[in-house]
Order: C-alpha cells, then sequence, then structure tokens
C-alpha cells in the first residue's frame, strides 16, 4: 500500500486510512531520512486515536507511552541514539512489542531483529516537490 501525502492537511486522512489498513497489527517500524515526518505522522496517528496529550519524539526517552480516547496505550519509541540490541533489551522493550498494544517505532534498524514477525513495516520519503510518500508492506 502506498499513500502520497501532498501537504499537512492530508496527513490525519492518510493516518486514518492507514489505521484502517493495519487492522488488528500493532507493530510498526518507521523508516525514513531525519525531518521527512516519521514523527509527524505518529502525531496524526495520536490524534486519531483520540491521545490527548502532546504527542512528541521520545528521542532521549527513547519510548513515551500516550493514552488513546478509548483508554488504551500507544507507544512511542526512537532508536536513534540507541547503539546495541543489547541496550534496547535492557529497558525491556520486547514486553512493549508483545504487550498486543500499538507500536510505533522510529529507527528500528538497530533492533529489527527483537521485532516481531508480524511487524509492519513502513517507509517514509520525500519527493522534488516536497510531498512525503509512505510506502507499507
Amino acid at each position: 500500500m502506498k499513500w502520497k501525502i501532498d501537504d499537512l492537511d492530508e496527513i490525519d486522512g492518510v493516518a486514518a486510512r492507514f489505521l484502517e489498513y493495519a487492522g488488528e497489527r500493532t507493530v510498526f517500524a518507521l523508516y525514513g531520512a531525519m525531518g521527512v515526518g516519521k514523527t509527524t505522522f505518529v502525531k496524526a496517528i495520536g490524534r486519531c486515536l483520540g491521545v490527548e496529550d502532546d504527542v512528541s519524539s521520545p528521542t532521549f526517552a527513547i519510548v513515551n507511552e500516550y493514552v488513546s480516547g478509548d483508554g488504551e496505550p500507544m507507544y512511542h519509541f526512537d532508536f536513534y541514539r540507541v547503539n546495541s540490541m543489547e541496550e534496547a533489551l535492557d529497558f525491556g522493550c520486547e514486553e512493549y512489542f508483545y504487550s498486543g498494544k500499538k507500536c510505533f517505532i522510529e529507527w528500528p534498524e538497530i533492533i529489527r531483529n527483537l521485532l516481531p514477525e508480524d511487524t509492519v513495516n513502513c517507509y517514509f520519503s520525500e519527493l522534488p516537490d516536497g510531498s512525503r510518500v509512505l510506502e507499507v508492506e
């Protein structure tokens, strides 16, 4: 599946369609260059799920937890500053990934081997005109 996002006014609609497409799957690995819109997309997902808190990048905390409108937790990870799988294991990331709760993971490359088999891989890219593309495998 592929979506093009021409401007920020479209991102909530794409997030809603993405969630519909994802169905019951709960772990999402977000790939893409810095500044391509991964965190912005997770913010839109949060709005679609009824998260009232300000969704922000967990760069230094590694994981942020938000509560959706139906009371379910949503986890947002950023492994940019994690240097090894062991470091990720030390804070218990696998417990989150196998919790059945929604997990959105930025910079998943270093922990790829820890991700569940049914992880949804999401690839973000920027086109020359400044629009973004989200391609999901």
